[in-house]
């Protein structure tokens, strides 16, 4: 195949991702973002490890401190911040009790529903681990200006809902794929 033909085979038609109607700016952006989110993973697997925990203990734990500050927090509404099955959490949760990091109790006023706290022993690996938090975190997102924060924080959310119902879509497609 010619080197124009291949240049003509989009990956994307959404207008807003091609650049001179082309979509090398967003295989650009696209293998630039799957390196990235590897190293978070291995970023939030290795604050686990500083503190003892796996990396989703770490996010589960650290999402229960932050969550609490503004209301209070239930599996289901720890599922729904991360992106996580309920089941999931439960497990992962009682796991986190075991260890002592955090508590789980019946919702006073709904019994099926857990109210999850982190307790002193959490609260005390996560402000050990704080310093060396910062430090990496400051790395990661060295020379960002806070213009380029703050679009990055505007557009998260909706790509990762876009990304749930594009995961579906691709999911109907290989199912439909299989089943000829």
């Amino acid at each position: 195949m010619a080197k124009n033909q291949e240049e003509s085979i989009l990956t994307v038609t959404n207008p807003a991702c091609l650049i001179d109607g082309t979509d090398t700016e967003f295989r650009h952006l696209i293998n630039g973002l799957l390196p990235f989110a590897a190293r978070l993973l291995s970023i939030r697997d290795g604050f686990g490890t500083l503190i003892g925990l796996t990396g989703i203990q770490y996010s589960l734990l650290i999402a229960v401190a932050h969550l609490s500050h503004d209301d209070v927090v239930t599996v289901n509404r720890l599922a729904d911040h991360l992106h996580l099955s309920g089941a999931f959490v439960t497990v992962e949760t009682g796991k986190l009790k075991k260890l002592g990091v955090i508590d789980k109790r019946s919702d006073p006023d709904d019994k099926r529903k857990m109210r999850l706290t982190i307790t002193s022993a959490g609260s005390k690996l996560l402000k050990e681990l704080a310093a060396r938090q910062q430090h990496i975190n400051d790395v990661l997102f060295e020379g960002v200006t806070r213009t380029e924060f703050k679009a990055l924080c505007s557009v998260v959310d909706r790509l990762v809902t876009n990304g749930d119902r594009a995961t579906l879509d691709l999911a109907h497609l290989i199912a439909r794929q299989d089943s000829r």
